[in-house]
């Protein structure tokens, strides 16, 4: 069916690399591109295989300067399968490849559904005889150390015969990100390969620095009329299977190649070339490793049931199922964050930003097993943010904006722009709201599944952590009687420090502190809640001072939130101290001259000229805490520091940033369209669109082929999930306040709540429903504006909004 495939007709050079990302296929273990299997790696074709928290560290010379970076590593490459026909004079012609010769029918489908990306084609061959050619691969969900492709090859009206050669391929680089050309890019070294019984060959490799030791193991297996011996071999970076195959008149002929992946840092194994040629041994044949493999998919698609009618629910479909396939139920087995690229490509060298914030609470209501992985990924690296912060003379733990393998910051010193042409300092480690992100998934994800273990456990040792934090870098200002945190980057990520002025940062960005005044509330109240048992034993460990909770009280409630006046001289909430005081940018201008200013950046950088002095934003920066919290919460959050926050000044906020912003990152839309839904829903599609169609119409300009945008996928489907329902999950139930969209006004999901598996809520015709799947589980409270209910296991109830 159409809405559960995203398909490609024809050849297209110039598009390969987006279709590689967007037909990338994965299991939360490891993901490998859509490439051809016959290409290799170019202008044209990146072929790549990533396993997740998979680190390389190298060092480069970039301006000048020597320059460390640790990279997400482009694996040995297990897909290369090439043919050519073989005519009668017994003279081979060259290798097929789609740009070279003749195809007809060329057709390439990802099926969401199954989880396998098929292609075909008829090739006609200098002889006057047509071959049709059928692949399908998988990278298996229920297994997730397996891979295969199964090619057939059908001689239609005559027979014929065609030379075929399957292998493994370690003479890769990381090669997906052209920008990075300049770097070290060579992760892999010490590349063995060889054969082993029965019929399999090998390769063996560890990475550069890290020293990760990677296995891989293939068995090919020709299915055909006649036998078809495999010839093996393995030379230096390549082994691989060699056949001659007999293709006998519209007789399909059958060729597969199954691998197994293994690395050293694989649980329950003695070494990772050793497991990866006995699982492969093991590997049962094409069919039941498809029907298993889809199996598995089964089961996701229900925990993860999800229905919006038209292309908006084709596309949340595919944005789901590359969620899924970055963050699967194998994830929680493993040490990894959540990558902002997914899987999928080398962009941001596969590190770990906030991304998860837009992801969790998506995860939280279907997959919480996978949300407490991911937070402990956090965990284990609380103690290296505990010494972030006391090398800078701080208190708490202050979290990396860019993490990788250990914890340390991986974000660039330098970072060119590819307008310029030059390498200039990067400050986006000034972020330090993302230690906020991870206090707010904590708290949310106790909320969702009342994990109450993990709060009390983990949870609270990263919370006070990062509370702590805060109450150290909020400084008194005397003359205001605030607290203010100065030297900070916003979400923005365009502004790193005033004009005119060295010393890199703004001061109080509104949305750092608010949310740091968040944080500080919730470890108020998680002091308050936890067990004298347990509150005793963090004060015994250092992680509490029962001295700190009034200085926490003090500051939660008068941290500074600057505000200027709009053009109108009536207030909104400012993005940062002295934001209303940078000169305005003629946007018409610049948008008549360059045509997508969503990078306005680069181009004003390029000019001679700099970000800092305008009031311009790259994203979403005061308007993510109306993505973060409901309008009762935010406005909450606001009286507690002292100022109104009434719907008309919310919605003024809105319409001066709206303006003002160029949407140089695929989240922005994802918030615009969730806070306009609820501020001014005639607009809120305009961005929902944007936000579903970023990386399927590659809106950023060639982003999209060095990796999906895992957070605005995750936005998108959360945007329905709690968005346009209004959906919270505090005080042990279930919170609702619906908005009508027009664009998508009908849809159904179901939720993971508590002990409850399987909740549907279902919208449509300005209707609410709610049923409870039938168990012994205790009932479940909805709160609704001005009323509350209670639906019982078994019970479906519905309710007009």
């Amino acid at each position: 069916m159409r809405e559960w495939a995203w398909e490609y007709e024809g050849y297209d050079p110039a598009a390969e690399r987006l279709r590689e990302a967007l037909h990338t296929l994965g299991n939360g273990y490891f993901a490998t591109r859509g490439a051809a299997p016959e290409c290799r790696g170019g202008l044209v074709h990146c072929p790549g295989t990533y396993v997740a928290g998979c680190y390389d560290r190298l060092v480069s010379t970039v301006a000048g300067r020597q320059v460390e970076n640790e990279d997400l590593v482009n694996l040995p490459d297990w897909l290369p399968l090439r043919f050519r026909p073989l005519p009668t004079d017994n003279a081979p012609g060259p290798w097929f490849t789609p740009d070279r010769c003749h195809t007809e029918d060329y057709r390439q489908t990802l099926d969401i559904r199954r989880g396998t990306l098929t292609r075909s084609f008829r090739l006609r061959t200098d002889d006057g005889g047509t071959l049709r050619v059928e692949q399908c691969r998988l990278v298996h969900m229920g297994d997730p150390h397996l891979a295969a492709l199964r090619t057939v090859f059908t001689a239609e009206g005559r027979p014929g015969r065609a030379e075929v050669e399957a292998g493994l391929d370690g003479n890769v680089t990381n090669a997906n990100v052209h920008r990075y050309r300049a770097l070290e890019r060579r992760h892999l070294v010490g590349v063995r390969t060889g054969t082993a019984d029965p019929g399999i060959v090998w390769l063996h490799c560890r990475t550069k620095t890290s020293d990760i030791g990677v296995g891989m193991a293939q068995r090919a297996d020709a299915d055909g009329p006649e036998p078809a011996p495999a010839e093996r071999t393995a030379v230096g970076h390549y082994a691989g299977h060699r056949f001659v195959l007999l293709l006998p008149a519209d007789v399909p002929v059958a060729l597969t190649k199954t691998v197994a992946l293994h690395t050293s840092r694989d649980r329950a194994i003695a070494d990772p070339l050793g497991a990866a040629v006995e699982r492969v041994a093991a590997a049962p044949d094409f069919p039941e490793l498809l029907r298993s493999h889809t199996a598995a998919w089964e089961q996701l698609w229900r925990r993860a049931e999800f229905d919006v009618p038209g292309e908006a629910g084709r596309v949340l479909r595919l944005h789901l199922f590359h969620v899924l396939q970055t963050l699967s139920p194998h994830t929680a087995d493993l040490d990894v964050g959540v990558p902002a690229r997914g899987l999928h490509g080398e962009a941001y060298r596969g590190h770990v930003f906030w991304d998860e914030l837009f992801v969790l609470p998506y995860l939280n209501l279907h997959f919480p097993e996978v949300s407490r992985a991911l937070l402990d990924y956090r965990h284990r690296r609380l103690p290296r943010a505990v010494r972030a912060a006391r090398d800078e003379g701080l208190a708490g733990a202050v979290y990396p904006w860019q993490s990788g393998s250990d914890g340390r910051e991986e974000s660039q010193r330098l970072h060119l722009n590819p307008r310029s042409g030059r390498w200039l300092p990067d400050h986006t480690r000034l972020q330090r709201h993302v230690g906020s992100a991870i206090a707010y998934n904590v708290w949310q994800y106790a909320q969702a599944t009342g994990d109450l273990e993990y709060l009390y456990g983990k949870g609270a040792e990263m919370l006070l952590g990062i509370a702590r934090f805060w109450a150290s870098a909020a400084v008194p200002d005397p003359g205001t009687g605030r607290y203010r945190v100065r030297g900070v980057m916003g979400p923005d990520e365009y502004h790193d420090a005033y004009p005119g002025v060295d010393r890199p940062g703004i001061d109080d960005n509104a949305y750092t502190n608010v949310t740091a005044a968040w944080v500080l509330a919730r470890a108020l109240d998680l002091v308050r809640g936890l067990p004298a048992r347990r509150r005793q034993e963090l004060v015994e460990r250092g992680v509490l001072d029962l001295g700190e909770p009034p200085l926490w009280e003090d500051v939660s409630r008068r941290l500074y939130v600057p505000f200027h006046q709009d053009p109108s001289h009536r207030d909104v909430v400012s993005q940062f101290h002295g934001y209303g005081d940078l000169a305005e940018l003629d946007w018409e201008r610049y948008r008549r001259r360059y045509g997508d200013i969503r990078r306005l950046d680069r181009v004003l950088e390029a000019e001679g000229d700099t970000v800092n002095r305008y009031q311009v934003s790259k994203q979403a920066d005061v308007l993510m805490l109306g993505y973060l919290f409901s309008p009762a919460e935010l406005a909450a959050l606001f009286h507690r520091l002292g100022h109104p926050l009434d719907d008309e000044l919310w919605r003024r906020t809105v319409d001066y940033y709206l303006r003002r912003t160029s949407h140089g990152s695929t989240l922005s839309e994802v918030v615009h369209g969730w806070v306009l839904a609820r501020a001014r829903r005639a607009d809120a599609w305009r961005y929902v669109r944007e936000a579903l169609e970023g990386d399927i119409a590659d809106l950023q300009g060639g982003t999209t082929s060095e990796g999906v945008h895992l957070g605005a996928m995750g936005g998108t489907l959360d945007l329905v999930q709690r968005g346009l329902t209004g959906l919270e999950t505090r005080e042990d139930a279930l919170w609702l306040d619906p908005v009508e969209l027009p664009e998508l006004s009908e849809f159904s999901f179901t939720l993971r709540y508590r002990g409850h598996w399987g909740v549907r809520l279902r919208v449509r015709s300005g209707e609410l429903t709610i049923g409870v799947p039938d168990s012994e589980q205790l009932p479940i409270r909805v709160v609704l504006p001005g009323r509350s209910l209670t639906v019982t296991p078994g019970e479906t109830r519905t309710l007009r909004f």
